[in-house]
């Protein structure tokens, strides 16, 4: 494995880290707000958040095994990962639900293209990233059950919510 191999690898994990504070931060304020606006997902919000905490941690190790320090987006992603599900909580089950379908529709993309990437370059990386793709998955197909196709909140938030995380992770790659 070269040294390029391994710095790509701890970049990845970095925006990865990242958007895992992002995530946490998003079911948080959801599940704060939903509490009054679709108090029957908190449940599933709590678990959500707990798997996505789990997947902060996995990085989090995995980095500090490398002492490779983390995204200087770390903050930017917790703070608008706050903002987004407070909005997106306050809007309702709807809302939700169409929030983590665009946010883990894209983060799968991208989670499976780095595993591509790096396979046979940077197997830790590979480990750490591997680990967390079903849970993701889950995530983003219990979310879909709660949607109903072509309402309002799934036309208007899908698209911004997909091009925001989008922009996330490109800056991310960047700082």
């Amino acid at each position: 494995m070269s040294s390029r191999d391994t710095a790509l690898g701890g970049r990845i994990l970095k925006v990865d880290h990242a958007g895992e504070q992002g995530a946490v931060n998003i079911y948080r304020a959801q599940i704060l707000a939903a509490r009054f606006t679709a108090p029957a997902l908190v449940p599933q919000l709590r678990e959500f958040k707990s798997h996505e905490e789990r997947h902060r941690a996995v990085f989090a190790t995995e980095l500090q095994r490398r002492g490779v320090r983390r995204c200087r987006s770390y903050w930017l992603c917790g703070i608008g990962g706050w903002m987004l599900g407070l909005v997106t909580g306050l809007l309702g089950r709807h809302a939700i639900a169409a929030t983590t379908v665009a946010v883990e529709r894209v983060v799968l993309r991208h989670l499976e293209a780095q595993l591509r990437e790096l396979a046979g370059r940077d197997e830790a990386a590979v480990a750490a990233i591997a680990q967390i793709v079903d849970e993701e998955r889950q995530h983003q197909d219990q979310s879909a059950a709660h949607l109903e196709p072509g309402r309002f909140w799934s036309r208007l938030l899908s698209p911004v919510v997909a091009a925001s995380t989008e922009s996330v992770i490109w800056l991310g790659m960047r700082l």
